[in-house]
């Protein structure tokens, strides 16, 4: 199976293949899954109601990188999240010093670090950190 391009029939086997937790059980792979969801929903709700728990945001994208690494959650998260909040992603990747200048094949489509805005309300939030 190919992943050069990100799909809904392939997303899962991607994730499967790059999750690196040796001895894992199945409940831990799809605890750390749910992490995505948990992002997506904080996004929203930063979007909608302009309010974010910085900590809880970082605290779930560090988890990931830990345990599926930098390319394939950089991937994984701009499938999961909404355009409408790749701008706030961008920001706490940033933070992280973990935002690829590109990112290939989500949907179709390579995505460019440098077409997305920074948020700057996050960017202000984070430089108090």
């Amino acid at each position: 199976m190919s992943f050069d391009d990100l799909t809904n029939e392939n997303i899962m086997m991607y994730a499967v293949k790059a999750y690196d937790k040796p001895s894992c059980v199945m409940s831990e792979f799809k605890d750390d899954m749910k992490k995505f969801n948990y992002l997506k929903r904080l996004f929203k709700r930063y979007r909608k109601l302009c309010e974010v728990n910085e900590q809880l945001v970082l605290n779930h994208i560090v988890v990931l990188y830990n345990v599926f690494g930098a390319e394939v959650v950089a991937r994984l998260l701009f499938f999961k999240v909404a355009k409408d909040d790749y701008s706030a992603l961008k920001t706490y990747l940033l933070f992280l010093s973990c935002m690829p200048e590109r990112v290939k094949g989500i949907k179709g489509h390579d995505i460019v670090s440098s077409d997305i805005p920074v948020d700057m309300k996050i960017a202000e939030i984070l430089r108090t950190k």
